[in-house]
C-alpha cells in the first residue's frame, strides 16, 4: 500500500512538473522535429529521384508537375509529418506562454487593485502625516536591503545627488530638479499620447532601459505621473534621494480600464 502511495506521489509529482514546463517541452521537441525533418527529407531526395526516374522510364516521356509529385511524394511522407507535429508543438508552446502570461498579468492586476486600496484605507485612517512616515520608513528598509557600497552606481550627467528608484532598485546620480522636470514631461506626454513605458522616464533620467520597463507603464485613465520622494542615508553614510511613485507604473498600460 505504501509503495503504492509513493507511486502516486511520484506520478503526480512528474505530472505538475510537465505541466509547468509545457513550453519548454513542447519547444524543444519542435525545434528538435524541425531539424529531423530536414535530415529525413534529405535522405527520401535520392530515393525520390529514382522513383522519378522509373515513371519516365515507364511513361517514355516528361512528367507534368502533378504526375512528378505523384510520382515522388511517398519517401517524403514521414518528414512531412514530422514536420506537422513539430509545427503543432510549436504552436502549443506559444499558446501556453500566451495563456500563462494572460494569468500572470490577470493576477498581477489584482494584487495591484488590492495594493491601491489598502493604500488609499491607509491613508484615510492614520492621515497624510502618518503616511509619509510610513513610506518615508518604506523607502528606508528598501535602501537598507540594497545597500549602496554593493551596488553600481550610475551616473547620468544629470545631477551629483545619490538617488534609488524603488522600481528598478538602481542607485543613480541626478538631482530633484532633474527628475521633476522628467516627471512633467512624461506628464505632458501622458496627456498627449495617453500612455507611457517606465523606459520612457528611465530615458528621461538618462539611465539605460530595462526589460521590465517594457512591460510597465502608465495610462492616463489611473491619473498622472506623481513622484513621491524620501531622503535617506545610504550604508556609508551618503545622504540618498529614494524616488517611488504615488501610482506605480501598471501591466497593460497602453489599454484602456
Amino acid at each position: 500500500m505504501k509503495r503504492r502511495m509513493d507511486l502516486l506521489k511520484m506520478m503526480k509529482a512528474v505530472r505538475i512538473a510537465v505541466v509547468k514546463r509545457s513550453p519548454e517541452i513542447l519547444t524543444g521537441i519542435g525545434i528538435a522535429g524541425m531539424l529531423a525533418t530536414t535530415v529525413m527529407a534529405v535522405k527520401a531526395t535520392p530515393k525520390a529521384l529514382r522513383l522519378l526516374e522509373e515513371e519516365k522510364e515507364k511513361q517514355e516521356r516528361d512528367l507534368t508537375k502533378v504526375e512528378t509529385a505523384k510520382a515522388t511524394w511517398k519517401p517524403y511522407l514521414p518528414a512531412v509529418v514530422t514536420c506537422s507535429v513539430s509545427v503543432a508543438c510549436l504552436v502549443g508552446a506559444n499558446a501556453a506562454n500566451a495563456k500563462r502570461n494572460a494569468a500572470l498579468a490577470a493576477a498581477y492586476s489584482i494584487s495591484e487593485a488590492a495594493f491601491k486600496e489598502y493604500k488609499e484605507k491607509t491613508l484615510e485612517t492614520v492621515g497624510e502625516k502618518k503616511e509619509q512616515s510610513i513610506r518615508d520608513k518604506a523607502a528606508k528598509a528598501q535602501v537598507d536591503r540594497n545597500p549602496v557600497s554593493n551596488c553600481e552606481v550610475f551616473v547620468t550627467g544629470k545631477g551629483e545627488t545619490l538617488c534609488y528608484d524603488v522600481v528598478s532598485g538602481r542607485y543613480f546620480k541626478s538631482d530633484i530638479e532633474k527628475i521633476r522636470k522628467a516627471e512633467n514631461t512624461l506628464n505632458r506626454r501622458l496627456m498627449d499620447e495617453m500612455y507611457v513605458s517606465l523606459n520612457e522616464f528611465y530615458y528621461e533620467l538618462g539611465l539605460k532601459c530595462t526589460g521590465l520597463g517594457n512591460e510597465l507603464g502608465w495610462n492616463v485613465d489611473d491619473g498622472l505621473i506623481d513622484l513621491h520622494f524620501s531622503s535617506q542615508l545610504g550604508d556609508d553614510g551618503t545622504p540618498c534621494l529614494v524616488v517611488d511613485y504615488h501610482i506605480a507604473p501598471r501591466y497593460d498600460y497602453a489599454r484602456a480600464l
